[in-house]
């Protein structure tokens, strides 16, 4: 698992292996969740699965992509943050921290 931030702006990214695909588990903030589905396979359409009143595939498919290109196979990215009554601020932070664990896939 790799981590980035701290406190309430902490995320995190577990990813498990399934045959010679992989599965990404993305949480974090005050109540991790999933909030989308991001598939992505070599060479196809990115899928993305977002669910009512949630933003989450927004740093999933950064995630599913980069993990795609650099292990050239089949990724499933799924998951969420969530910050009760965040500010932009609060949410730009996130976001950052999420790319932040795109950098260490």
């Amino acid at each position: 698992m790799i981590t980035f931030g701290r406190g309430k702006y902490k995320v995190w990214l577990k990813r498990e292996k399934i045959g010679d695909d992989q599965v990404f588990y993305l949480g974090g903030g005050e109540r991790p969740h999933i909030g989308g589905v991001v598939i992505c396979e070599p060479g196809k359409k990115t899928y993305i699965i977002r669910l009512t009143e949630h933003y989450d595939d927004v740093v999933l498919k950064p995630i599913a992509e980069a993990a795609c290109k650099k292990y050239k196979n089949k990724i499933v990215a799924l998951g969420g943050v969530h910050i009760d009554q965040a500010t932009k601020q609060d949410i730009d932070l996130l976001v950052k921290n999420c790319a932040k664990l795109v950098e260490k896939i």
